[in-house]
């Protein structure tokens, strides 16, 4: 698959996309290909703090259980309720499907381009 070029990338397969000052998380979907069908997500509250390279929450699928980390540092400004009810959603749409949104951000981990991402995925 062709990641879109709008979003950053992390080596951790998590992908953000920025909406000014804020932040949307989620998972490649080289990511959730790899862990298969997602039955549960484990999300952390409105107003949680997060950190830089630190786990966020995890995915459940029926193959494993697999953490989640965060590309920045702030605050947790929102979380997508629509994973807590049907994690399939991941499986769906990968880079519709975000996991949460991040305010206040202060710190961020090395990001890659898409093109940058693909070649390290190959």
């Amino acid at each position: 698959m062709i990641d879109p070029k709008e979003l950053k990338y992390t080596k951790d397969d998590e992908w953000v996309r920025y909406d000014g000052e804020d932040a949307y998380i989620g998972i490649t979907d080289y990511a959730q290909s790899e862990l298969g069908d997602l039955v549960f997500v484990n999300l952390p509250e409105v107003g949680d703090a997060v950190f830089a390279g630190e786990p966020l929450g995890d995915v459940e699928s029926v193959k494993a259980v697999a953490d989640v980390f965060c590309p920045v540092s702030g605050e947790v400004a929102e979380i997508n309720e629509d994973l807590l009810d049907d994690a399939s959603l991941i499986n769906n749409d990968p880079y519709g499907a975000w996991f949460i949104k991040v305010s206040n951000i202060t710190e961020t981990v090395e990001f890659l381009t898409a093109d940058e991402y693909d070649e390290y995925r190959g």
